[in-house]
């Protein structure tokens, strides 16, 4: 079970290889506080949001260029969904009364190609050997997706900085926990469609009953539980496998 520590940990660790550091720093703020901080001034992390209450500073959704935007005025700057890399880990509306996708567990439910995804990158966390995951991530365009804010360096150092241990076995026991809970099928038929583990990214956790409230205390406090109903969603790890079996994301944070 995850607790806050490891959390607040966790999402420092994330926001500083995204090169928030320094100046752009956050204080550990418990989850429940990160949506009454003041967004960066204009000029310091862009003026972009994301689809739900944005962490501080605001994440943007990176271009392939690094020269800063003309204008900054609100949405001038934005980045179709279609895009953007990042199209993969948009989240989905998740108010009550919307139509919600279905929770499912049996894998024999996922095309071929996603269940042989799965089952590696099961079979490399459960090894205790972060190495073994390198293969799977890939590199390039088509790497897999690890930090919201962009990734520069080796993605091995970077998910090991992110564990609490030396070897990355942490994160490791993170990844196999997430791949470990019921998943949902999202955007069928659409350039978008993705398999996302766990189903709690997809749902109001306002809805969840007893049985699947403990489902989720196998992967966060019911403290962080309590704190991410006041952010207004689920933002612990994820991971999506494309229906082609590519490993599209690993990451945390909205």
């Amino acid at each position: 079970m995850q607790g806050r520590t490891r959390w607040r940990r966790l999402l420092m660790a994330g926001l500083a290889a995204a090169g928030l550091t320094g100046a752009n720093a956050l204080p550990a703020f418990a989850l429940s506080e990160l949506q009454q901080v003041e967004p960066a001034e204009e000029g310091e992390s862009g003026s972009d949001s994301v689809e739900r209450v944005p962490l501080p500073p605001p994440i943007r959704f990176p271009k392939d260029s690094t020269d800063t935007p003309e204008s900054s005025e609100p949405g001038e700057d934005a980045i179709p969904v279609e895009d953007t890399p990042l199209r993969d880990v948009v989240r989905p509306d998740t108010q009550i009364g919307k139509e919600l996708p279905e929770i499912l567990y049996n894998l024999e439910q996922v095309p071929e190609p996603v269940r042989r995804m799965h089952g590696l990158i099961v079979e490399a966390a459960k090894s205790g050997d972060i190495e073994r995951l390198r293969p799977l991530i890939g590199s390039g365009e088509s790497a897999t997706r690890l930090s919201l804010g962009g990734l520069d360096g080796d993605p091995l150092d970077f998910l090991i900085e992110l564990s609490g241990d030396e070897g990355g076995q942490e994160i490791l026991a993170i990844l196999l926990e997430v791949l470990q809970a019921g998943y949902v099928h999202l955007d069928a038929g659409t350039p978008q469609e993705m398999y996302v583990w766990p189903y709690f990214f997809a749902i109001p956790l306002e809805s969840l009953d007893k049985k699947q409230r403990v489902e989720l205390f196998t992967l966060v406090t019911a403290g962080d539980y309590e704190d991410m109903k006041s952010f207004g969603a689920y933002i612990f790890y994820r991971v999506g496998i494309t229906p082609d079996g590519h490993w599209a994301f690993f990451v945390a944070g909205d």
